[in-house]
């Protein structure tokens, strides 16, 4: 039997966090929006609108917005995490004190803690044992969801039960979340995939064409599969909404940040200039060192993800990150 989870807390008043707000009310979800911009609290409360980060759009459904952290997460059946990866951990740290028991909080936000290289489920576990981490990845971009548009998507958890739980609490005739157990393989491909497509959008700002850009598809995706594989995820996520199709989504949008990022980088904008306060954040850039990291403590060959990490830290630029990859040892491609 699924519990329903009535009360939804959104914490991250930005265009994903607002999407996902009004696809947890057309679920028939009560829902309450964090936010820190005094503006964008205004906007929802008495226009039904965010016009800062999704201009034109508005709604019908009844969604409030409050800067109370506290008066959101106290008396919420479930958290959404939509604030910023690398912050987890502070926000994570600021909650706890008044988050209820066993509290689903859902990582909406995809990336690896850089500061420890642990993913984002065990930031939580390590800051409180109220929450039950949980994840939500999948193609999906913030105005897609807004406007009603048909999604689909994964939901994580360890717990099978809470993953279905949340499942039947955010769906509804336009946003489809598939439930699964498998929390590290939702995250792996989540992460992943903002590094891979920065590289597909530097070769689309070199110049390199479509096809450069389906190759580096296509070896991202055997990349995240390799990294995964040996970080126990299942092949049936990695290969799913969370995986690939989120992958494949990113690696070919400009609505995707990190795809945009990368455009710019091999239009030869620096990633000082791009990384600077104020830029658009892009998860990846913040990823991909780490990445590296993991992928040679299980001796996985990334060298995709190699390339974006040294490009992002100045140790080369984009031609010579492409001449590298174009000029590997030819072999076999189902070469481990």
């Amino acid at each position: 039997m699924v519990t329903a989870l009535n009360k939804i807390a959104v914490l991250g008043g930005g265009s994903w966090g607002t999407a996902l707000a009004l696809a947890a009310a057309r679920a028939g979800r009560e829902v309450m929006i964090w936010a820190r911009d005094a503006e964008t609290i205004n906007a929802i409360n008495t226009s039904k609108t965010n016009p800062k980060y999704l201009p034109g759009i508005e709604w019908t459904e009844q969604i409030s917005a409050t800067s109370s952290l506290e008066l959101a997460v106290s008396s919420a059946d479930a958290i959404l995490l939509v604030t910023p990866a690398q912050t987890t951990r502070v926000m994570m740290e600021e909650i706890k004190t008044f988050l209820p028991a066993n509290t689903p909080v859902v990582l909406c936000a995809k990336g690896i803690e850089q500061s420890t290289g642990s993913l984002l489920s065990e930031v939580i576990k390590s800051v409180t044992n109220n929450a039950t981490p949980a994840a939500l990845s999948g193609p999906s971009f913030g105005h897609d969801v807004a406007k009603g548009l048909p999604t689909a998507v994964t939901i994580a958890a360890e717990d099978g039960a809470v993953a279905d739980q949340l499942s039947f609490a955010l769906a509804s005739e336009s946003f489809r979340p598939y439930a699964t157990d498998d929390l590290t393989g939702v995250q792996i491909g989540g992460a992943l995939k903002n590094v891979l497509a920065i590289a597909c959008g530097a070769a689309i700002g070199y110049g390199l064409g479509a096809s450069a850009q389906a190759a580096l598809t296509a070896r991202g995706f055997a990349e995240l599969t390799r990294l995964g594989m040996a970080m126990n995820a299942r092949s049936e996520t990695l290969t799913g909404l969370s995986g690939l199709g989120d992958l494949v989504l990113c690696c070919s949008s400009t609505q995707s940040r990190n795809f945009a990022f990368g455009l710019k980088i091999g239009q030869g904008r620096t990633p000082e200039e791009l990384l600077a306060p104020g830029q658009k954040l892009a998860e990846g850039a913040h990823s991909a060192s780490i990445a590296v990291t993991l992928a040679a403590e299980h001796s996985v060959d990334m060298p995709i993800a190699e390339a974006v990490s040294q490009i992002l830290t100045g140790k080369i630029d984009v031609a010579q990150a492409l001449s590298g990859l174009m000029t590997r040892p030819l072999k076999r491609e189902n070469h481990p």
